[in-house]
């Protein structure tokens, strides 16, 4: 079963809102170690935290930051990022291209550059930020991305379930950070989400779902569509 205590844990986009939330609260959880990344890390007064470089779109960023990360035992894929535009017809393709790399192939890329850094260790687990998005496609490229990143946790999991290596996937709406700063609405705090995700892990779970609108859209998944679309009813103008 996974365990933060005297954990050695990776955390991606450690700078956000949710990644700094995630760095204090593993700490104060037990864990002997965070490597805090990102492209470029920022300092920390506390010695258990090791600022790490990591940019997740670079394949070299994060080979380099495996091998420095030698001990990890905990991944978490926090780091992501929003498109310019909701519309996947207006966007244009390298900011489509660069999306996608953020939100799915970094994930991607840093699980499988940290599998085997961690595959036999105890506790061993990789968490996976998702989003409500990775169901509901209100965000163009974003909710497409995310909701290959959520299928990606899923293969992931059945692949290294019977390697020791626990996978748990996380859902929210918008969470009050810089990143949802224009957002209306109800919004999650970030500390509330850490805690969650640092719940979820330690309880063997394979899913958060941490607000109620994100509990709400998971279950209408096994309705007819138009039921989660119901604007797919109103007749084009």
């Amino acid at each position: 079963m996974p365990t933060l205590t005297d954990a050695v844990v990776v955390i991606t986009g450690a700078n956000g809102g949710i990644g700094r939330e995630l760095v204090t609260q593993t700490l104060s959880r037990g864990a002997a170690k965070v490597y805090a990344t990102a492209r470029t890390p920022q300092a920390w007064s506390d010695p258990r935290v090791v600022p790490l470089a990591l940019d997740v779109t670079d394949p070299a960023s994060v080979s380099a930051a495996a091998d420095a990360a030698a001990d990890a035992t905990v991944l978490i894929n926090n780091a992501g990022a929003n498109p310019p535009t909701a519309s996947l017809i207006d966007i244009d393709d390298d900011a489509l291209v660069a999306n996608v790399e953020v939100n799915f192939l970094g994930p991607v890329r840093v699980a499988r550059a940290f599998v085997p850094v961690i595959t036999g260790r105890p506790g061993a687990a990789i968490v996976d930020v998702h989003s409500i998005a990775s169901w509901y496609a209100f965000g163009g490229v974003y909710s497409a991305a995310k909701a290959a990143l959520w299928s990606a946790t899923n293969s992931l999991r059945l692949e290294l379930a019977p390697r020791g290596v626990h996978v748990l996937g996380v859902h929210m709406g918008y969470v009050d950070t810089p990143m949802a700063a224009h957002a209306e609405g109800p919004k999650l705090a970030a500390s509330d989400l850490a805690a969650q995700i640092l719940d979820g892990l330690e309880a063997d779970r394979f899913e958060v779902l941490a607000d109620e609108i994100t509990r709400q859209v998971r279950a209408a998944l096994a309705q007819p569509l138009e039921a989660l679309y119901p604007e797919l009813l109103t007749p084009p103008s």
